[in-house]
């Protein structure tokens, strides 16, 4: 099987290539995060003011032991030596406030921050165009808002704190040692160059092997929904075992990609705890022999010693620290990269609402092309009067269903344009547009939730006894009766409780209680059972009467009782009118009809 490789739609790099760590990338990272902050100021400011405490007084123990063992120790002092215990203590208690303080505030903003961005992405989701979503798989998405959300949590509650810190306690720690003495502090730096050439290579691979994680991992959820939400076909079709092969190659996948991160780690902080000992050697070494010629203390060297291990502890959290930032930074841009997505609709600067509609839709040379694909539409014309009820037929692929999503304006035309009672689509807002629609697919889409709740889910203000009138028009009322808890029951993902049949008749129920003025049925009683059939065919009658409606269907009788009736042929219309007008012509649509005509009398 072709594993599907990911990236392809929901990796949107704007910048440099991947491996790319420029400065002005991170920056433009920790910028994105920092918007997130505004609504927080007063805590924001409050988290760094004890942040810096804790920093300040983080940096005190090895300077005040210096003193203690010279000033304290050596002279003999016991005043000066209690004084001196007195500030560690005081140091201590204050370094223990403030790193509580900031803890909290800190882990205060960084969940409501995370809470925010999960807030922005949903909503800008719900504003992205149909095309997003069919070119992107659902798991794909939902792991933007789970698993990549998620992997920002350590970074915001904790590692952007842990950075400036051990940031500022390396550049304390580094001015410190020149403080007290700048020859041995040159020495113990020596190690640096070293530090420096391995950490570049191992940020420039595990860039790389994060943000490899991150796609992987969207990949193992993207699997693991589509596979659940599909596990009746799933068994149906007894696929569990090429499922599960397919699922463990996809799985290694990810495991491979994570296992690169662990083998860059196990090289690099080892080498960065053999720096560390190397540089404490140097002080050992080079700073007795120091000693021995009278030109340091004991009480710098013991500083020393203190201030090495203060160096190379931010050292050491720092490049554990950036194992997070890469994760994060790869799962922000994948977030980012969904942000930065742009709906393919978009209302026009100054779109008006559109008032009361009658009905009447005219399609004008409309063309159309998904994408930078081929042309599916090639120069549709048709006028459609109020209330007239057009069927749509054709082969699979002739462009039914493209009308469809253009008359709903899920997409724009390429050319030409459609028009309501005169008024251009673009010139009006998409949302008073599809307030007067209602869009009933081959199988009613149905939410967890109750029956009544899903049956007024386009009038959420709908009084109980529209919603129970809605039900008996379209004959599901008798069957909603008969369950549990009547219009009350809780139904399972999906409407996963009902036969496809009671779904449908439930979506009927919904677009009737609606009220649109313009109804478009996709295929919609073509999962239904003849009787259920019956039951949808009178309550068409009522649901038709006085609104435009677009069908496209297979069922004879649907078609049949159509106004008009328009042939699509390959994105183009080849034939309009009647049933009879069309049989009496011979053409393409009199072939369709003797191939439905024959299905429909075959013995099941």
């Amino acid at each position: 099987m072709r594993v599907w490789q990911p990236g392809t739609h929901l990796t949107m790099e704007r910048g440099a290539e991947v491996g790319d760590w420029s400065w002005r990338r991170t920056r433009r990272r920790l910028a994105e995060l920092a918007r997130l902050t505004k609504p927080y100021k007063r805590r924001t400011a409050l988290s760094i003011f004890f942040l810096l405490l804790a920093t300040g007084t983080g940096l005190l123990p090895p300077a005040l032991a210096k003193f203690a063992v010279d000033d304290g120790i050596r002279k003999h002092d016991l005043t000066a030596l209690w004084w001196i215990v007195g500030a560690f203590v005081a140091a201590g208690l204050l370094n223990w406030i403030a790193g509580y303080a900031q803890t909290y505030y800190t882990g205060w903003v960084g969940e409501r921050m995370l809470a925010d961005l999960r807030s922005q992405l949903f909503r800008h989701l719900q504003k992205l165009s149909l095309g997003f979503y069919e070119r992107n798989r659902a798991g794909v998405i939902i792991s933007r808002l789970t698993n990549d959300v998620e992997a920002l949590d350590q970074l915001v509650t904790d590692g952007v704190t842990s950075l400036v810190q051990n940031s500022l306690t390396l550049l304390g720690t580094a001015i410190a040692l020149f403080i007290f003495d700048w020859r041995l502090a040159l020495a113990t730096l020596s190690v640096i160059p070293l530090m420096s050439i391995a950490t570049v290579l191992f940020r420039v691979r595990s860039t790389r092997a994060y943000r490899a994680v991150r796609e992987r991992l969207g990949l193992v959820t993207a699997t693991l929904a589509e596979d659940i939400a599909g596990m009746r076909v799933v068994q149906a079709f007894t696929r569990e075992d090429r499922n599960i092969a397919h699922f463990r190659e996809v799985n290694a996948h990810y495991r491979q990609a994570n296992q690169q991160t662990v083998v860059l780690s196990g090289l690099y902080f080892p080498f960065v705890d053999f720096l560390s000992t190397l540089a404490l050697s140097v002080v050992l070494g080079y700073g007795g022999h120091l000693y021995f010629d009278g030109r340091v203390s004991i009480g710098t060297l013991f500083a020393f010693m203190l201030y090495v291990q203060n160096f190379f502890d931010p050292v050491q959290q720092l490049s554990q620290l950036y194992n997070t930032f890469l994760s994060a930074t790869a799962a922000l841009d994948k977030i980012t990269g969904v942000l930065d997505e742009e709906p393919e609709v978009l209302d026009r600067a100054g779109a008006r609402p559109l008032e009361q509609i009658e009905g009447r839709v005219v399609f004008d040379d409309v063309h159309f092309a998904y994408g930078r694909g081929a042309e599916v539409l090639h120069g549709i014309d048709l006028d459609v009067p109020a209330g007239t009820t057009v069927a749509l037929v054709g082969h699979t692929g002739a462009g039914k269903s493209t009308i469809a999503k253009l008359l709903a304006r899920f997409y724009d035309p390429t050319g030409g344009g459609i028009a309501i009672d005169g008024v251009d689509l673009r010139d009006v807002t998409q949302a008073s547009l599809r307030r007067q629609l209602g869009v009933v697919p081959q199988e009613g889409f149905l939410f967890a939730g109750t029956v009544a709740e899903n049956i007024a889910f386009g009038r959420p203000d709908a009084r109980p006894d529209g919603i129970v009138r809605a039900a008996q028009t379209v004959g599901a009322h008798d069957f909603i009766l008969r369950l549990e808890d009547g219009y009350e029951t809780q139904l399972g993902e999906r409407g996963s409780r009902l036969s496809l049949g009671q779904r449908q008749l439930v979506a009927f129920a919904r677009a009737l209680l609606a009220d649109p003025r313009i109804l478009i049925l996709d295929e919609a009683t073509s999962s239904v059972d003849i009787g259920t059939e019956q039951k949808i065919e009178r309550a068409l009658r009522i649901l038709l009467a006085d609104r435009t409606a677009f069908i496209i269907a297979h069922r004879l009788s649907t078609i049949r009782d159509a106004d008009l009736i328009v042939v699509l042929e390959h994105g183009r219309i080849v034939e309009q009118g009647s049933h009879e007008e069309l049989l009496r012509r011979g053409g393409l649509y009199t072939s369709l009809y003797g191939d439905w005509a024959a299905d429909w009398r075959t013995p099941t």
